[in-house]
């Protein structure tokens, strides 16, 4: 029982541990998670400071007298590139150039091949740092050689290797000390000053000759040694890397294609445009992109397909208008001469009664005669002022007068059919610079319109003002309603707007077109409208 009980509360134990255990690694991972978190705000916010940092000095440094000029300089630099493709090409290509030269640095120091050289130097600059050192402690050796004679000696015990002779001597050579190497007792100081004055070969012993004076004697110290021969090494990287090169050269070319792309494709577009538009695609512009050379390119191109096709345009509507001027000359030329043939036909063949309808015929002939006449003197004078085969011979003329001299040749047939004139003119000092015979016809056709359509009896307003540097001409009468797609067609060529060409109207139709040629050649403007029954003309003509 009691073992029982023991193994309960045992694994009562262990399941609380296990739940101790678990809460523990919880807090540990919550724990390792915030500090994930701070670490990684305390990054962000380092990363935030640099470039908080960053931005308030660039914003300090482009207000200064430094900034301020490397701004100007970039803006000047970009406009430049902006409007001329030879300045941008250049920049590109010193661009491409510093970016290939920087690569070749780095790419020759990776790829160069370390080179090792060796050789045997013999280190005789050591000889002769010994033979002064030894020149220095014998020449201090106080004052007289036979006082200090133990000194010297121990000095030159110093040197047993049997490599280094070290002789002192009197001034006729005669050895006084030697080291135990060296075994001459009389020694040729001018053989010897010649040999030391002379450069060894390598290897060959190196002799110094040294006048020193100890106390009041002076004395040669000669010192002789074989050098110690040494292997020198020496590691040196090539200083030109050929693979380096033609990386470079790879670099160069790969950088200006990808900086010039954008230019590249820009000018496979306009090939393409130029083309589509050369297959008869006129409706095709090019995109104009930027400001430089090849944007003025494209614009002339598109400039020159718009004119090519307002060419092929005017060409066809000349085309069209041929046509139609053929079929409408031929119908009004044939009504007339119809007549004509016809009652001439009629006294020909004697088909009349008695002389009065004899004259009849003849007077119905020359009166048709005379429109048929009337309308090739219009179709001529037509032709003319479109092709622009008339010079304008203008004069200066006050446009009051010149009106009331028309109105009054006028007034017979605006009373023969009841029409009353009424004139209003604001500035009778209005004054124009015209050529009068041509201008005379524009109102003569304006005239004659009006006592064709006016209603009879009824009246037409003839006003005039001046109004901004031009003089305005008003002429209004009163006729049948004509609506707006009628009035847009009055100034064309053998338009009426009664549309019926059999009409009892006389008229060749080319009067209102011939009108507004000629005030087009004096720079001005004629147009209509019509307010119910009320149809009047506008003319516009610049005041001198």
């Amino acid at each position: 029982m009691k073992n029982n009980n023991n193994y309960k509360t045992q694994k009562r134990e262990i399941k609380e541990q296990k739940k101790i255990f678990k809460k523990q690694m919880k807090e540990e991972k919550i724990n390792l998670k915030r500090e994930r978190q701070i670490e990684n705000s305390q990054n962000r916010g380092l990363v935030n400071r640099v470039k908080l940092f960053a931005r308030r000095f660039w914003i300090k440094f482009s207000k200064s007298r430094i900034g301020n000029k490397i701004n100007e300089f970039i803006y000047w630099l970009m406009k430049r590139i902006e409007k001329s493709i030879r300045f941008e090409l250049m920049v590109v290509f010193a661009v491409c150039f510093a970016i290939s030269v920087i690569f070749y640095g780095i790419s020759n120091n990776i790829l160069s091949r370390d080179y090792t050289s060796s050789s045997i130097k013999y280190d005789y600059e050591t000889i002769k740092d010994k033979a002064l050192h030894l020149v220095n402690e014998i020449s201090y050796e106080k004052e007289e050689v036979g006082v200090y004679r133990e000194s010297i000696e121990n000095t030159l015990l110093m040197y047993k290797d049997s490599k280094i002779k070290v002789y002192l001597t009197d001034l006729d050579g005669k050895v006084i000390y030697k080291s135990n190497g060296a075994g001459e007792e009389k020694l040729d100081i001018y053989a010897i000053l010649d040999k030391s004055n002379n450069i060894a070969s390598d290897g060959e012993e190196r002799t110094l000759l040294y006048p020193i004076k100890i106390g009041e004697t002076r004395n040669y110290l000669i010192y002789s040694e074989i050098p110690t021969p040494r292997i020198n090494i020496e590691t040196y990287k090539g200083e030109k890397s050929f693979f380096a090169l033609i990386l470079s050269v790879l670099v160069f070319i790969s950088a200006f294609i990808v900086i010039t792309n954008r230019k590249i494709k820009y000018l496979d577009d306009i090939v393409k445009g130029v083309n589509i538009v050369s297959c008869g695609d006129l409706a095709y512009r090019v995109e104009e992109k930027g400001k430089d050379e090849i944007t003025s390119l494209a614009v002339n191109i598109n400039t020159m397909t718009e004119e090519i096709e307002r060419r092929i345009q005017s060409e066809r509507a000349a085309e069209k208008t041929k046509g139609e001027l053929i079929t409408n000359v031929s119908h009004d030329l044939r009504t007339p001469l119809t007549s004509v043939m016809g009652y001439i036909g009629l006294i020909k063949d004697g088909k009349y009664e008695n002389e009065t309808m004899m004259k009849e015929y003849l007077d119905i002939a020359f009166s048709k005669s005379n429109q048929l006449k009337e309308l090739i003197e219009d179709l001529f004078e037509y032709t003319k002022l479109n092709n622009n085969g008339i010079v304008i011979d203008r004069e200066k003329v006050n446009l009051v007068d010149f009106l009331a001299q028309i109105i009054e040749e006028y007034m017979p047939l605006f009373d023969e059919n009841s029409l009353k004139v009424v004139k209003k003119f604001a500035d009778d000092k209005t004054e124009v610079n015209i050529d009068t015979g041509k201008i005379v016809r524009v109102f003569e056709n304006l005239f004659s319109n009006a006592i064709k359509y006016s209603f009879k009896p009824g009246e037409v307003v003839i006003s005039s003002y001046q109004n901004n540097g031009y003089a305005n001409i008003i002429i209004k009468n009163s006729g049948e309603t004509i609506t707006k797609e009628k009035m847009d067609k009055l100034f064309d060529r053998f338009y009426r707007a009664d549309e019926a060409r059999n009409s009892n109207v006389k008229g060749s139709g080319l009067g209102l077109a011939i009108s507004k040629n000629i005030i087009e050649l004096h720079e001005g403007k004629i147009w209509a409208e019509c307010i119910g029954n009320d149809i009047s003309f506008f003319i516009k003509l610049r005041a001198v």
